[in-house]
């Protein structure tokens, strides 16, 4: 017994011999944390989120946005919009139907909200519960489609998170939550299932222009 313990004693002694001695790896506390963005950071954002599954569409104006918004309710095949922010309703200038009672809200298949910030470097979308949209048009409907303007684009989160202190100074939303492409998941046998645990659409229309 003591022979077969002194045995293993051995071979590891051996073995931490042959290793060598573990050098020491400083890490270079000077390198940038996050990788270079393009100087345009709308072209930015839409790279990094239609490389995981979202859509971009850009527009020069916010007339435009009424149109592009009915284009893909009748591409998804898709006619039941919900929308309860006043200000995107204006926007579609009756050109889409919309729906905006608690009654119907379970029937949905699209819904219509803003944003707080667009981040750049990773291509999400940052909400917040004080939004007048609330909580459930983020996760619930099939298709979800975000308007935004350029000036709310941001290069990295933690500016976004930032700005959204310095917007609501001592009284931050319940609720902020970083949306990074379409909901998805591989839990189960490692197979990918799009809409598990919100919308299986994402679509983001960025004007150029502020609303």
């Amino acid at each position: 017994m003591e022979s077969a313990r002194n045995n293993i004693l051995a071979k590891l002694k051996a073995a931490q011999e042959k290793r060598g001695e573990i050098g020491e790896n400083i890490p270079d506390f000077t390198s940038p944390v996050y990788h270079a963005l393009n100087e345009s950071l709308v072209q930015e954002f839409k790279t990094n989120l239609e490389l995981i599954g979202g859509k971009v569409i850009l527009c020069e104006t916010k007339s435009e946005i009424a149109t592009q918004v009915k284009l893909i309710c009748e591409e998804k095949n898709q006619d039941k919009l919900f929308c309860t922010d006043p200000n995107l309703l204006k926007m579609l200038n009756g050109l889409v139907k919309t729906n905006s009672a608690e009654t119907d809200f379970l029937s949905l298949n699209t819904g219509l909200t803003g944003c707080e910030f667009l981040v750049a470097h990773l291509g999400s979308v940052l909400i917040s519960s004080a939004q007048i949209s609330g909580r459930r048009l983020n996760v619930f409907p099939e298709t979800h489609i975000i308007l935004a303007h350029e000036a709310q684009i941001v290069d990295y989160l933690d500016n976004a998170l930032e700005k959204l202190q310095e917007k609501y100074k001592n009284k931050l939303p319940s609720l902020i939550s970083n949306i990074t492409g379409p909901s998805r998941t591989a839990d189960i046998e490692k197979t990918l299932v799009m809409g598990m645990h919100g919308p299986k659409n994402l679509i983001v229309i960025i004007a150029c222009e502020p609303f």
